[in-house]
């Protein structure tokens, strides 16, 4: 294999450390295997840290910030360059403590990072939502696929005049809402659907605008 070749391979499994003289390192040089737990042990001052936080960590945590943007940058502290001559293999390194680094209370580990904005897209595109009351896979369907589905739970039932389709207009919400029903009965519906109890649009409708209701259209 060439030596093309042979820098791929050390890419791909191995972290090489060359000259590392952060604090009291002599001039180490280390290799270890990428994808492992690694465990530095040894005597205090003998350099455990100095090359794990203040040397590799440091110079992934470079790589790391420089690929964000400029905003995401002042949020985060960045450690000073390492004293050493070439580390190789090494990705991009994040550590995140339990101080805020940000004024922000809203601020989460993923916001300041700004990788939220790809959890966001990745849960998009491959997550799958699950009905929380019979545990059903929710797909997105068409307004054909609806009515056949509608058809078809209709066609199963053996009391077919007791099916009744509602649509949701407040859920959760205080208010009299004396115009919403004023205009749900302009639009040609008949009745409503208010805290589980059906009521007559062309009757008196007296809501308390302090307490919290679910109302639905039929």
């Amino acid at each position: 294999m060439n030596k093309i070749g042979d820098f791929n391979v050390c890419m791909e499994n191995k972290i090489i450390v060359k000259g590392a003289r952060t604090h009291n390192l002599k001039n180490i040089t280390v290799e270890m295997p990428r994808n492992k737990i690694i465990v530095f042990t040894g005597l205090s001052g003998s350099g455990k840290s100095s090359l794990a936080f203040d040397t590799i960590f440091a110079e992934g945590q470079r790589r790391y910030i420089e690929s964000l943007s400029a905003y995401a940058r002042q949020f985060l502290r960045q450690m000073q360059k390492p004293d050493v001559d070439e580390i190789i293999g090494l990705s991009p390194a994040i550590s995140i403590d339990q101080k805020s680094r940000s004024n922000n209370p809203r601020s989460t580990v993923a916001t300041i990072t700004e990788i939220y904005d790809y959890l966001r897209v990745l849960y998009a595109r491959i997550g799958k939502p699950y009905c929380l009351k019979c545990s059903r896979e929710i797909k997105k369907l068409s307004n054909e696929e609806i009515i056949e589905t509608i058809l078809k739970t209709v066609s199963e039932r053996q009391d077919k005049d007791a099916l009744k389709i509602f649509a949701p207009v407040v859920v959760g919400r205080k208010g009299e809402y004396y115009q919403l029903l004023y205009d749900l009965l302009g639009k040609g519906y008949s009745k409503v659907k208010i805290d589980d109890k059906i009521k007559n649009l062309r009757e008196q409708i007296i809501l308390k605008k302090n307490k919290n209701i679910a109302l639905m259209f039929l």
